[in-house]
């Protein structure tokens, strides 16, 4: 999916500003709800800021909100390859031709993925828990990766690992280019320096 389009007169003549934000789980990447999932102003209630990027309403972490056009842009298309770091709760546990399918590039129905930064790692530091919470199969060992990806298809980290076998049961965003996730609770956000997504 391409970038959110933002309004054409967003702001321009107020300083830029760059929300980091921790999406809960079942909240969608916009201001409104829809169905069963929760919109964004049930968090955050901050007049003409709009969201760059998406994270699905199913995913959790860092989603970046801000009032400049330019900079949505900037972080939202694939072409200006900010970097996007995921952690991935996955059933089973990759070995080592999983992780180098996954930093090669693995075949989707969409074509192949640009290579990925694609590792083992512990349980995330200071882990919130989900509600609801994942499923686990008593049978199926569970680990964790961090993925790096700079592309932006649809659900695409979901599609990578299962295409090498390993289905994901929770997608934790992290980082996005410079911005981190450390330190926010879900529903918590803070002001972020726009420099570091100039480039």
């Amino acid at each position: 999916m391409g970038p959110v389009l933002c309004c054409p007169a967003m702001n321009a003549d107020r300083p830029a500003r760059l929300i980091c934000m921790n999406k809960p789980y079942g909240v969608l990447s916009q201001f409104t709800a829809e169905g069963r999932w929760q919109g964004l102003k049930n968090f955050i209630d901050l007049p003409g800021v709009y969201v760059a990027g998406r994270l699905d309403a199913d995913s959790e972490g860092l989603l970046l909100l801000t009032n400049d056009g330019q900079l949505q842009a900037r972080i939202a298309d694939p072409r200006f390859k900010m970097e996007k770091t995921y952690w991935v709760q996955v059933e089973g546990e990759p070995d080592e031709n999983a992780l180098a399918a996954l930093r090669q590039g693995v075949q989707l129905n969409d074509g192949m993925t640009r290579p990925a930064r694609a590792s083992l790692m512990s349980e995330p530091p200071a882990l919130w828990l989900r509600e609801p919470p994942i499923r686990v199969r008593q049978s199926k060992p569970t680990a964790w990766l961090e993925l790096g990806i700079r592309e932006g298809r649809n659900r695409q980290v979901r599609r990578m690992t299962a295409a090498v076998g390993f289905p994901t049961l929770r997608l934790i965003r992290a980082a996005i280019g410079p911005y981190q996730l450390e330190g926010l609770a879900p529903g918590q956000w803070r002001d972020a320096d726009p420099a570091g997504a100039q480039g």
